[in-house]
């Protein structure tokens, strides 16, 4: 048998591939991968608008009393989030022409910075929001937001744990449609936050959560919100503190005709509200005031078709002027009350030695009383009074 000659390969020995052409089919087959994963990707981001708008539709279809439509979806796969557009729940039983919640938009995404404390949580953007609050004799046509699943809507609606929240320029309404004139009082203008619902620090401190909330009532009079509450307690646990400033009282009209069948000729209305909670027991306070207040004016309410209407007006108006306090042209008192999840226990007694307290003694100022709120960092400052000129305009 005689042997091959090296120098002369055989048909079947392979001649070894250059280093060159190794990184060259390396590069390619790369290639390959990544034009796959583009189209890929792309026909994901194609369809995938329409994926999230069913998933958020059947999400939004989990209660049997209000029903949502959305507009169009939008993705930002950049930043890991996706945005729904004219978000609408309306209230399918009865007649009710409002809807209960609205937004222009609503964003989720994912909140980057928590990744440095090794925590994967989101945040909610609202654009524009409408909270509709509608009063009727009729359950049906009534509009309070019970009976639906909101907080388990908004959990299914994004894969992590909300930490955040962020409403701009958004309001709350308080309506009525079934009395002689539609009332509307309402919050405008509101810019709020919700911080550290998760608690991303693993900070020790139980009031951990903060709200705050800024706003126009009747876009006109400032309303202020602060809170601190433990999110983790089974039990409601919270500090809560809010202030309305030097509200027209005139235009609230609607309101006080229609539950008060009388109305206001002038003056400034302030509030002031605080409340501790503990385990569930809460204990606070309301504190209305009303300056420079005309109630009864003889010659307007003279024009009166119903006698009783002009002299309960009278009696009104008369028991507001008796009842004041003369130098500072106030009329108030403070409300103490009491209350668990169930039942709020208001301190009638109280409540009336307050008005001759402001009436007879010192007048009330639009400010905190509670130390146990301020401890928690709420501390509005005390403003300047609001006085009124001859015509009934704030100087």
């Amino acid at each position: 048998m005689g042997t091959q000659n090296p120098a002369n390969p055989g048909p079947n020995d392979a001649k070894p591939a250059t280093p060159g052409k190794k990184r060259h089919r390396g590069w390619r087959r790369f290639g390959i991968v990544l034009l796959v994963l583009v189209v890929l990707l792309g026909i994901g981001r194609l369809f995938l608008p329409r994926a999230v708008r069913w998933y958020v539709n059947r999400t939004l279809d989990q209660s049997l009393i209000y029903q949502g439509r959305i507009g169009e979806i939008t993705i930002h796969l950049w930043r890991g989030a996706y945005s729904i557009h004219d978000l609408r729940l309306d209230k399918v039983t009865g007649n009710v022409p409002v809807p209960f919640y609205s937004a222009k938009r609503v964003d989720f995404t994912m909140e980057w910075p928590a990744i440095l404390h090794r925590k994967l949580v989101g945040r909610v953007v609202m654009e524009e929001p409408q909270l509709n609050f509608v009063d009727a004799p009729d359950d049906a046509e009534s509009q309070t937001g019970e009976g639906g699943p909101w907080l388990k809507m908004i959990r299914d609606l994004f894969p992590f744990k909300i930490n955040s929240v962020r409403v701009r320029n958004g309001s709350i309404h308080f309506r009525a449609f079934h009395t002689d004139q539609p009332v509307d009082v309402y919050l405008s203008k509101l810019n709020a936050s919700v911080d550290d619902l998760t608690n991303i620090n693993n900070d020790i401190t139980p009031m951990l959560t903060t709200v705050k909330a800024k706003a126009k009532a009747m876009d006109q009079a400032d309303f202020d919100f602060e809170m601190k509450l433990d999110p983790f307690s089974y039990h409601p646990t919270f500090h809560l503190a809010t202030r309305l400033l030097g509200l027209d009282v005139t235009k609230t009209n609607d309101l006080v005709r229609s539950y008060g069948k009388f109305d206001f000729k002038g003056g400034w209305f302030d509030l002031v509200m605080e409340m501790d909670a503990k385990e569930g027991q809460i204990r606070g306070y309301i504190k209305p005031l009303f300056r420079n207040l005309v109630v009864f004016d003889l010659v307007k309410d003279a024009k009166h078709d119903n006698p009783l209407q002009f002299f309960w007006q009278l009696l009104v108006g008369t028991a507001e002027e008796v009842l004041k306090n003369q130098p500072h042209d106030q009329f108030g008192t403070l409300i103490p009350f009491t209350a668990d999840e169930t039942t709020t226990k208001p301190d009638v007694l109280a409540m009336i030695g307050n008005v001759l307290r402001n009436g007879f003694v010192r007048a009330y100022l639009p400010k905190l009383e509670q130390g146990a709120v301020k401890d928690q960092g709420i501390n509005f400052s005390t403003p300047a009074p609001i006085e009124a000129n001859s015509t009934g305009e704030k100087s």
